[in-house]
């Protein structure tokens, strides 16, 4: 296993650890777990960055890493909205469906991954949209995990602007590279292999 592919590994190892730290009950004060969480996506999010890197300037790009990479990204993000539903109530009622889009759009695109690989023979790389989108899935995320601390000030400590107006980014763009890989890869569908 060469090394891209192991720091995809590596990403999808430490979700279980950034779950634990965003929604088990830790004897951490409030600012510190957020500051301490944020920390753990971000440096697990850099590897995403660092492995397509290395893959591409030493010629290391596997169809294990053009699967597994994207798929790895799903569970960091999947399960860190998940956490949010559970951990920060002020979010829950309108991040629900967010979420729920997210969700939805990652088995659906996964889902065709699945196909296209199977009858086509063909394994789809993640496209710049869905880059775009992963991007625009972990700030919002991080800003969520961050505004309290960074501006604890009204009216963003009461209403939480910035988390929504990210939360509103994420989910257009999740709507649009979804869109966007259906449009694209569903005349596989039908293909035999």
């Amino acid at each position: 296993m060469n090394l891209p592919n192991k720091l995809t590994v590596l990403r999808i190892c430490m979700v279980p650890v950034f779950l634990i730290l965003l929604c088990a009950p830790l004897p951490i004060e409030d600012t510190a777990l957020r500051i301490i969480t944020a920390a753990v996506f971000i440096v697990t999010s850099l590897t995403d960055l660092i492995d397509g890197k290395i893959a591409r300037k030493y010629n290391l790009i596997t169809d294990f890493g053009k699967f597994m990479d994207p798929l790895a990204d799903k569970f960091l993000v999947m399960s860190a909205m998940l956490g949010i539903l559970v951990r920060f109530d002020y979010m829950r009622e309108g991040f629900v469906w967010a979420a729920a889009i997210v969700i939805f759009r990652e088995f659906a695109v996964t889902s065709l991954r699945l196909v296209c690989a199977q009858k086509a023979g063909k394994v789809i790389a993640a496209a710049w949209l869905g880059k775009v989108k992963t991007t625009t899935q972990m700030i919002c995320i991080v800003t969520i995990l961050l505004e309290p601390v960074l501006l604890p000030w009204k009216p963003f400590a009461e209403w939480h602007l910035l988390s929504w107006i990210t939360t509103g980014v994420m989910t257009v763009m999740t709507l649009w590279s979804g869109i966007d890989y259906l449009r694209k890869y569903a005349p596989y569908i039908g293909e035999t292999k």
